[in-house]
C-alpha cells in the first residue's frame, strides 16, 4: 500500500477528542480511508451491513466503476477481453496479471491446463453415493471440497509451486466436475476428457456426448459458452469472492476456501440469479402475457419482480449484457430458435425494457444474467445447472484473489465486528423463579 498524503479529521458531538485518520488513494477509484486504528484510538467500530462502504483489501485483480459501467480485468476492459482473447487467455491473465504471448499460452494451455482435465477414477464412486435428483449445486459443492481429499500433495499454502498446481488443478478440473454431475443426473456414463479439443469444446462434449456416437462441436456454440466464462471470470469482492477471501484467511487449504465460494454462489441473490430470470420467464409462459406481467411489474403492491434487469453495482448499464446480448442473438440465429416461444417472450421483454420510460428513467436494463440464462438453456444446459457453469467460470477469479490474499504481508484473518443490540449482563435466576 503506497503511503498516505492526506488525512480525514474524524470528530465527535460528545466531546472525545478528534482523530485524524490516512487516506489512501487507488490507481483509479475513489480515495479509501484507513479506519485500522479507529478502535484502538476511539474505543468505536464502524456500522456498514454488507460492507457496501468498506475496503477489506487491496487488490490488482478486478476494477468496477457501477457508474460509467466499466469491467476491468488487469486493466483491460471486459469488452476487449471478450472479442480478442479466448477464456484460459484471460484465466492466465487473471492468475499472472499479464496477457500470455504465443509461447506462454502454448505451455499454459497444453503443458498444465489440459494435463490435469481427468479426475481422480475414486471420485466416480464419491458422486453415486448422492442421490440423482441432488441438485447439481449441492453436488458440486461437495465434490470440490473432496478435492483436498484426493490432491492432499497440493494444499500446502506456504508453498507456490504447491499452490500453482491446486490452482491448475481447480480450473482443469471444474468442467470435469460440472459435467459430471450432471450427467450423474440423467443416468448417462460420464464422458473422459478429450484434450485435442480447446477448454470450452471439451466441456461441451463432456456434457452432451454419449459413447454410442460421435459428438462434434459446434463451433459457434463453443464460442457462446467461451464467452460466458469470460463474462463470469471476476467480479471484484462480491459475496463468493469474499466468502473464498474469508475462508481462505483462516489458512485453509485452497480447495476448501474455493468450496466455500461455490457454496455461496448457490444463493438465489448471487449466482442463481440467471436461474430466476429464466424461471419468471417459465412463469410469464407466453408473449401475450408480458404486457400484464409489467403492468404487476410496475405496481408496487403486487410483490411482482422483475429478475435479471439492473444490477446492485452498474447503475447505468452491465457492459457484459451487451456482449452477451450479442452471444445471445448469434445463438439463437445459428439453433433456428428465433420463433421458440419462450425466447420470443424474452425478446418482448427486452423491447419493452429497452423503450419503456419506467424502465428507463430507473436505468432497469437487461443485465448478464437476463441474456446469459437464455443462451444456456438455448445450448441444452438444464436450468438448475446455471449456476453451476457460473461456479466453473468463477473459479478462475476466485484462486486468483485467493493466491493475491496469500501473498499479501497485510492479510490477517478476517474478523468482522457487530453492533450488539440484545440484553445487557444480566444474573441467572433459579429454576423456581424462572
Amino acid at each position: 500500500m503506497s503511503t498516505s498524503t492526506k488525512n480525514a479529521t474524524l470528530s465527535f458531538s460528545d466531546g472525545s477528542p478528534s482523530i485524524e485518520l490516512p487516506i489512501y488513494e487507488g490507481s483509479i477509484g475513489p480515495d479509501v480511508i484507513d479506519i485500522r486504528k479507529l478502535y484502538a484510538q476511539t474505543g468505536k467500530f464502524t456500522f456498514d451491513p454488507g460492507f457496501m462502504s468498506t475496503a477489506a483489501c487491496t487488490s490488482t485483480i478486478t476494477y468496477i466503476d457501477g457508474d460509467k459501467g466499466e469491467l476491468l480485468y488487469r486493466g483491460y476492459p471486459i469488452e476487449q477481453l471478450a472479442e480478442k482473447c479466448d477464456f484460459l487467455e484471460v484465466a492466465y491473465l487473471l492468475m499472472n496479471g499479464e496477457l500470455p504471448n504465443a509461447a506462454q499460452k502454448e505451455e499454459f494451455v497444453h503443458g498444465k491446463i489440459l494435463r490435469h482435465t481427468m479426475v481422480h477414477e475414486q471420485m466416480g464412486q464419491f458422486f453415486r453415493s448422492f442421490r440423482r435428483d441432488a441438485h447439481p449445486m449441492a453436488v458440486l459443492t461437495a465434490a470440490v471440497s473432496a478435492m483436498s481429499a484426493f490432491y492432499h500433495d497440493s494444499t500446502d499454502i506456504t508453498d507456490a509451486k504447491s499452490r500453482e498446481i491446486s490452482a491448475i488443478r481447480l480450473i482443469a478440473k471444474l468442467p470435469t466436475l460440472v459435467a459430471m454431475a450432471y450427467k450423474y443426473s440423467i443416468g448417462q456414463p460420464f464422458m473422459y476428457p478429450k484434450n485435442d479439443l480447446s477448454y470450452t469444446g471439451n466441456f461441451l462434449r463432456m456434457m452432451f456426448a454419449v459413447p454410442a456416437e460421435e459428438y462434434v462441436v459446434n463451433p459457434v456454440l463453443e464460442r457462446a459458452l467461451d464467452r460466458i466464462f469470460i463474462l463470469h471470470a471476476d467480479h471484484e469482492q462480491n459475496a463468493s469472492t469474499s466468502t473464498v477471501r474469508l475462508a481462505g484467511s483462516s489458512g485453509t487449504n485452497p480447495f476448501a476456501a474455493v468450496a466455500a465460494g461455490v457454496a455461496c454462489l448457490w444463493g438465489p441473490a448471487h449466482g442463481g440469479a440467471n436461474e430466476a430470470a429464466l424461471n419468471m420467464l417459465e412463469e410469464i409462459g407466453h408473449v401475450d402475457n408480458v404486457a400484464a406481467f409489467i403492468e404487476k411489474v410496475k405496481d408496487k403492491n403486487s410483490g411482482v419482480r422483475l429478475m435479471g434487469f439492473g444490477h446492485r453495482v452498474y447503475k447505468n448499464h452491465d457492459p457484459r449484457a451487451t456482449l452477451m446480448r450479442e452471444t445471445c442473438h448469434e445463438v439463437l440465429g445459428e439453433l433456428g430458435l428465433e420463433e421458440d416461444p419462450l425466447f420470443k417472450l424474452a425478446m418482448e421483454l427486452e423491447r419493452i425494457a429497452l423503450t419503456d420510460e419506467y424502465f428507463i428513467s430507473r436505468k432497469l436494463y437487461p443485465n448478464v444474467d437476463f441474456y446469459s440464462g437464455i443462451v444456456q438453456r438455448a445450448l441444452g444446459i438444464p436450468t438448475d445447472l446455471f449456476t453451476g457453469i457460473f461456479a466453473l467460470a468463477r473459479t478462475v477469479g476466485w484462486i486468483a484473489q485467493w493466491n493475491e490474499m496469500i501473498e499479501d504481508p497485510e492479510q490477517k484473518i478476517g474478523r468482522p465486528r457487530q453492533l450488539f443490540v440484545g440484553s445487557p449482563m444480566r444474573d441467572v435466576p433459579d429454576l423456581a423463579s424462572r
